[in-house]
């Protein structure tokens, strides 16, 4: 259980994830470290928006007015099955995709945990009706998420990485699957998500395979100046 204090409740993410009353006195006491190894089919979309981050933000001005968003199943995972909905905005920087993430949601109270302890993600509590392969929809408290598929082509060999930028940390995710291209139709609803998580049809695809979620760590300051780590350095 963690307490109403606890840093587990202070991460800056959209409106849209302030956790619901009694969700803090409804965590496990613990849950397992990264690396996570997980399985799971997934629908994703990109549209052309910038997410509206919380005000002094050091991230505000790295951002790129490119929305990367997903509703994935996890199939398997160190806390067992779950769902997930997220939308992340893609930064500036040379290498590897660094992905921001305002907003992100599940339906497992471990999940939900380990998100915001071991990444710094600011994970909140939703409900899901549907399958990402066909229709689903997502509902939070003031807020919904609904997309709908429409698979065209075949399925690929997909293989790739990028990382996850979340306060100061930065952790490596690689993907190993096959994905399908799609036509994603999408409805949000919410404070913030109504004007940038891409309300309209998109291009996406169907993915299906394995995710690796490495350990958050301090990030380095050459590719994202002005962003500062706990320890009270330059990331």
């Amino acid at each position: 259980m963690a307490a109403p204090g606890s840093p587990l409740a202070g991460l800056g993410g959209l409106p849209e994830t302030a956790l619901p009353a009694g969700v803090l006195d409804r965590l496990p006491a613990s849950v397992p470290p990264p690396p996570w190894r997980l399985r799971a089919r997934a629908l994703m979309w990109v549209s052309r928006a910038r997410p509206p981050l919380p005000a002094g933000s050091p991230l505000a001005a790295r951002t790129l007015p490119v929305t990367v968003a997903a509703l994935i199943d996890y199939l398997d995972s160190p806390v067992g099955p779950y769902r997930e909905v997220f939308a992340a905005v893609l930064l500036r920087g040379l290498g590897l995709p660094r992905l921001h993430v305002p907003f992100i949601a599940v339906d497992s109270l471990p999940s939900l945990r380990a998100g915001r302890e071991h990444w710094s993600l600011p994970k909140t509590l939703a409900g899901f009706d549907g399958d990402p392969r066909d229709r689903i929809e997502v509902r939070g408290e003031g807020w919904s998420v609904r997309a709908e598929a429409g698979p065209y082509g075949r399925w690929l060999p997909v293989v790739g990485a990028f990382r996850s930028v979340q306060a100061g940390r930065q952790a490596m995710v690689t993907v190993r699957g096959t994905g399908r291209p799609a036509r994603v139709t999408v409805a949000a609803t919410g404070p913030t998500l109504t004007g940038w998580l891409g309300t309209g049809r998109h291009a996406g695809f169907l993915t299906s395979g394995t995710l690796v979620v490495h350990p958050g760590r301090p990030g380095p300051a050459s590719w994202l100046p002005g962003v500062r780590t706990g320890l009270g350095r330059p990331a």
